[in-house]
C-alpha cells in the first residue's frame, strides 16, 4: 500500500489520477460541487471517505 491509498485525505491531482481525469476538469468538479472536497488554509482537499461514497453510490454530492 503506497500513502495515496492510506491517506485521509487526498489532493485534487490525486483524486484526478485516481479517476483518471484531468487535473482542470478535477478542480472544475470541485468546483461545482461535484467531486466533494475540503480547504484547509490554502489547500483543497478530497477526503478519500467521501469520494469512495461518491463512486459507490453512482451519484453526485449536493453543494453546500
Amino acid at each position: 500500500m503506497n500513502k495515496v491509498e492510506e491517506a485521509l485525505t487526498i489532493t485534487v491531482e490525486e483524486a484526478a489520477g485516481l479517476l483518471r481525469i484531468g487535473r482542470n476538469l478535477a478542480y472544475e468538479a470541485v468546483k461545482r460541487g461535484e467531486l466533494p472536497a475540503i480547504r484547509v488554509g490554502r489547500r483543497v482537499l478530497v477526503p478519500r471517505r467521501a469520494l469512495e461514497r461518491l463512486l459507490e453510490a453512482g451519484q453526485q454530492p449536493r453543494k453546500m
